[in-house]
């Protein structure tokens, strides 16, 4: 279910699970026996939450830095696809005229390209675009006349299978989402600490606001990862107007 949810609205289902875990620490306090809520009670309590407290700040702490991993990775793997359009264009127009009807096989292959890269989402096959399909057939299907020409063919066909190759870990990092049980897990030590916050004293309009904004701030880290772990789509979202503006008209 969490995976059609955006990452705005699973975030705000957490701070409501959150904000319940206050509501229910309360109302439990006043449910409990007296000597539930003994000295030596609130001492264990506190001590394992503190446990529980230090274990989900440092999985939100690596999460957060592997989401900004992944997020950089990708945004740079969209500036060497950018860099590479670029490249192949100032190839091809070395070669020469014969080489510009490919060129404009270029060119109407980066929009496409771009559409697929910013809404493609993992779980079904690979496939190449017929665009791509296209450009690699006309620069291959090339002939050469001099040395300087049959360089820049063996390059323009190197760097189109490294666009390929670079498109091929777009796709394969499309998917790359937290799995459910991990989120969920990580959610309830969250309840759990929130609760604890409530179950032993008396909450007053001060203290019952900052824990609201204690919870707020929790929620938001995790927002913040799963807006960096899903950089096509978002507020974070890469922008995909320098690739489909790479390449200026012939």
């Amino acid at each position: 279910m969490w995976e059609v949810m955006s990452p705005i609205a699973l975030s705000l289902v957490i701070l409501l699970l959150v904000l319940g875990g206050i509501v229910f620490g309360y109302l439990l306090r006043r449910t409990l026996p007296r000597h539930h809520v003994s000295k030596e009670t609130q001492e264990v309590v506190r001590l394992g939450a503190g446990l529980i407290a230090t274990i989900a700040a440092l999985v939100l702490g690596l999460l957060i830095a592997a989401a900004k991993g992944a997020y950089d990775t990708r945004s740079t793997q969209i500036n060497q696809v950018t860099a590479n359009v670029i490249v192949l264009d100032n190839l091809l127009t070395q070669y020469g005229s014969e080489a510009s009807p490919i060129r404009k096989l270029l060119r109407d292959a980066v929009n496409p390209m771009a559409d697929r890269l910013w809404h493609e989402k993992a779980g079904g096959p690979f496939a190449a675009t017929s665009q791509g399909e296209m450009l690699y057939v006309a620069i291959y299907g090339l002939s050469p006349k001099t040395e300087i020409q049959r360089s820049l063919q063996a390059r323009a066909i190197q760097t189109v299978n490294e666009l390929a190759q670079m498109r091929l870990l777009l796709f394969v990092e499309a998917d790359n989402s937290i799995p459910g049980p991990f989120l969920a897990i990580l959610v309830f030590w969250l309840v759990i600490i929130f609760l604890s916050f409530s179950l032993f004293y008396d909450l007053n309009t001060t203290a019952l606001a900052f824990l609201c904004i204690f919870g707020l701030s929790a929620s938001c880290a995790i927002y913040l990862i799963l807006e960096l772990n899903d950089p096509f789509s978002g507020l974070m979202r890469i922008s995909d107007v320098p690739l489909r503006s790479a390449l200026g008209p012939l």
